[in-house]
């Protein structure tokens, strides 16, 4: 019987060459850190041995690990490269395979518990780990987002070189389940092991964006950057954005403006995962009736030219927005009508759009439209549901800091007021929330005047 060569954590492989154990290790551990591009560090082993198994489920997930349309056509091809394999593969590779058939397939909750379900018979398998935990994530799915990697966390140990990064993914979870002490004392931990890992960065000023700790963070943030904002840091836009709102909540405009214009702003750039940063700290912007200049027609214009709409519902909303703050009606037409086909269809981001997608894009194209009592009507019901498109608690209070300046706009002061001292009561130090608080208040003395 053949003894197979392993990872760099002891999984067996098929058809791997000591050339590519070393190519996949090296692709690996960049994906760990999100540094450089490890698809083309892996595509050297699969340019010499094509039939390298978990080279080409690697590559796979990889590529989904974007999450966007423009690489389902790549993935579908890996997917059937490797399903005539499949007779030869170990059951930890024939379980990748099925994880990867799923999501071309366009279901990604199969995706999601085929790699559950590959990990709990091998915990340490750092690739499904990973994978698995930014699906958790892509379905906003807090619960799996700590549970994947507290059920494998006891397989590790420091002694392993990517604990640390292990520790940065179990912080998020922690973090978005809404035990932030634990979370942040973890992620801090994992900075000591790995300094230069921006999950774990990432992890801990979540933290204190909940906890509205906005001095602190910019701090914690910018005093760190070399590390985590080095070039061929996949997370550096995410992390700028997360720099720049901590800055735009202490009302300190020029200097949130200067760095999304050095670490956010997309420029030629088509990556969804940076583009919708950029129009989620645009939109904030927008919804304080702040000037951007020409920052907004750039990112319509990445829209207009992408046919990613109507893929995964949590971008869209980011799309409608793009077209909302510039008036592009045919631009609003063309998510509504994207994401109105896929509520109709089959496959998970059906489900997303139906339960919440839809009533989203409606809401922010009826605010673009001025008819913000409509925007109110949409948005009111899934705010609280939103989870179940994605993204993380962070990102989603976009959608109800936009219901609370729709209220003010539609002449719904009470509503608006009551939205914002459950906000206060949460985050007692948030500036944003407080100065927004006394508009609603003052328009209710005004007899409900509607705000400008």
């Amino acid at each position: 019987m053949t003894t197979l060569l392993t990872d760099c954590t002891g999984n067996a492989m098929t058809g791997a060459t000591a050339k590519d154990a070393t190519a996949y290790d090296a692709a690996l551990r960049e994906f760990n850190s999100y540094m450089n591009d490890p698809v083309a560090t892996i595509d050297t082993a699969l340019a010499v041995n094509p039939d390298f198994i978990m080279g080409h489920v690697l590559k796979a997930e990889l590529m989904i690990s974007a999450w966007e349309r423009s690489v389902v056509a790549d993935v579908r091809a890996i997917r059937d490269t490797l399903l005539p394999m499949v007779d030869r593969a170990t059951d930890r590779e024939c379980g990748h395979i099925a994880a990867i058939d799923a999501w071309a397939a366009g279901d990604w909750r199969g995706y999601q518990s085929a790699l559950d379900r590959v990990l709990i018979d091998n915990p340490r398998d750092l690739l499904a780990l990973q994978a698995g935990h930014l699906s958790d994530f892509y379905h906003g799915d807090r619960d799996n987002l700590r549970g994947r990697v507290a059920r494998a966390l006891p397989a590790w140990s420091e002694q392993d070189p990517s604990y640390g990064h292990i520790l940065g993914m179990q912080a998020f979870g922690l973090e978005e389940c809404g035990d932030y002490a634990r979370a942040e004392d973890t992620g801090r931990h994992a900075l000591t092991l790995v300094p230069a890992d921006g999950w774990a960065q990432h992890a801990v000023a979540h933290v204190m964006e909940m906890q509205a700790r906005q001095p602190e963070a910019v701090a914690f943030m910018e005093d760190a950057a070399d590390l985590w904002g080095r070039p061929g840091n996949a997370l550096a836009v995410h992390n700028w954005w997360h720099t720049a709102l901590f800055h735009l909540d202490q009302d300190q405009i020029t200097g949130a403006l200067k760095i999304y214009d050095s670490g956010v702003r997309p420029g030629s750039s088509e990556i969804q995962l940076e583009v919708i940063d950029a129009v989620a700290f645009l939109w904030r912007m927008h919804l304080r009736g702040l000037d951007v200049g020409d920052r907004w027609t750039e990112l319509a214009a990445l829209y207009t030219r992408s046919d990613e709409p109507g893929f995964y519902a949590f971008n869209d909303m980011h799309a409608m927005m793009a077209f909302a703050a510039t008036g592009d009606r045919d631009g609003a037409r063309r998510v509504l009508q994207a994401t109105t086909a896929q509520a109709t269809g089959t496959g998970t981001n059906a489900d997303m759009s139906r339960r919440v997608g839809l009533a989203v894009v409606n809401g922010i194209d009826a605010f673009g439209r001025g008819v913000y009592a409509e925007a109110v009507e949409h948005l009111m019901p899934v705010r609280y549901a939103a989870h179940a498109f994605g993204g993380s608690h962070a990102q989603r209070d976009i959608i109800h800091r936009t219901v609370i300046e729709a209220a003010l706009r539609a002449g719904q002061p009470h509503l608006a007021t009551a939205m914002l001292q459950e906000r206060v009561a949460i985050k007692r130090d948030c500036p944003f929330s407080w100065s927004w608080l006394a508009r609603a208040r003052s328009a209710e003395k005004n007899g409900g005047q509607k705000a400008a």
